[in-house]
């Protein structure tokens, strides 16, 4: 258990398509600093502002991973406020400094015209307030990477063995999507899974936001495969060096260190959240998982349980009816930006595969089917 969680704090689990543009031009991910000016802003925001926040925050990072509606230029910046409330947009200056200038003139101006109660010129090394979201960042294209893990293609199928993992034949190979199930189910029948119904259509999402479903996709970071996995995460799943690269043990994998936080995370989640509705308490659970596999379980026990960084989730549970189980997830987060290196880029990871599941969803070979069917629900 111990290895697991060392893995998972090591970020090398994960490589994050979105962290090193998180929040805009010239500017630093959020630090730990309590006595900046945009923590302050952070700090001082009622917890009722996460009302909605979670659809606003994927209509925002739908722009970005579609290049549509305010993002159908990549040389803009948007700019939102705290709830996630797309405010203004501006189209790039000639460098990064003049772009920054032109963030903070807005920033100024929407201030001066009460689009907003306060704001923070932002810096290199210092976020700004309202926030800035770049247009041109690096993300998959979410079209091809959807055919490619619906096995659209020949060369996008699959079959082999790992473990007591028997998939498909050389002669008749299937999808990606066919190979997750499978191997999701395998591991259920033996009950070494304990996992919400949902969390495969989530794993699903990740591997096309991970990887774009490529199998040989190697990040800077070192994290390898289709869900983006470190040497020490795979080594942990005992994977030699010679399978890293290997779809089945990926997924294998995946589902196992998934498995191991939801154990860690159940006993005080349960203790902070069992008393929700059950279709909204196994959405929340299932956000936070993926969020653990994000930036590690541990971090998100203390959101559940620290004296501090808990007090969103006391407030969240005692009124839970005002809001949707993806704002309590990203609220969370937003009202501890700034501590243990929690950032903007955590919400829009959780973002970016909520809208990559949907994508999945609105396919023809899964929109009918029982994967898909957590869309209709509202909590």
């Amino acid at each position: 258990m111990i290895r697991f969680l060392k893995s998972l704090r090591q970020l090398a689990v994960i490589f994050i398509l979105t962290a090193s543009v998180a929040t805009g031009a010239q500017e630093a991910p959020p630090d730990s600093d309590e006595s900046s000016e945009w923590t302050r802003v952070v700090r001082t925001s009622p917890y009722w502002v996460s009302q909605g926040v979670f659809e606003n925050i994927l209509t925002i990072r739908r722009w970005v991973l579609k290049e549509s509606g305010y993002c159908s230029s990549a040389d803009r910046h948007v700019l939102y406020d705290m709830r996630g409330r797309f405010l203004a947009w501006i189209s790039d200056g000639d460098d990064r400094e003049a772009t920054q200038r032109l963030l903070n003139t807005t920033r100024q101006s929407l201030y001066e015209n009460n689009k907003v109660e306060d704001w923070v010129p932002g810096e290199t090394g210092q976020t700004g307030y309202p926030f800035a979201l770049s247009c041109d960042q690096p993300h998959v294209n979410v079209d091809e990477a959807v055919a490619r893990y619906l096995g659209t293609l020949p060369a996008d199928r699959i079959w082999g063995a790992w473990d007591d993992l028997i998939f498909a034949t050389s002669g008749a190979p299937e999808s990606l999507h066919d190979a997750l199930m499978y191997v999701f189910n395998h591991r259920s029948n033996q009950n070494r899974l304990t996992l919400p119904q949902a969390l495969p259509r989530y794993l699903a999402g990740q591997i096309l936001i991970e990887s774009g479903a490529q199998a040989r996709a190697h990040s800077r970071a070192n994290a390898r495969g289709i869900l983006q996995l470190s040497p020490a995460a795979l080594s942990d799943c005992e994977i030699a060096p010679d399978n890293f690269w290997h779809r089945l043990a990926q997924i294998d994998c995946a589902l196992r260190l998934m498995n191991q936080n939801a154990r860690n995370l159940a006993p005080v989640f349960q203790q902070r959240f069992g008393h929700l509705p059950e279709a909204k308490r196994d959405r929340l659970f299932t956000l936070l998982l993926v969020q653990a596999y994000h930036g590690g379980a541990g971090r998100v026990q203390a959101l559940l349980d620290d004296p501090v960084l808990a007090q969103p989730a006391e407030y969240f549970a005692a009124n839970h009816e005002r809001f949707t189980a993806g704002d309590i997830a990203f609220g969370l987060i937003f009202h501890n930006l700034g501590r243990d290196r929690l950032g903007l880029a955590s919400l829009y990871y959780v973002a970016d595969v909520q809208l990559a599941t949907e994508a999945l969803c609105r396919t023809a070979k899964l929109k009918s089917t029982e994967f898909c069917e957590w869309k209709y629900s509202t909590n």
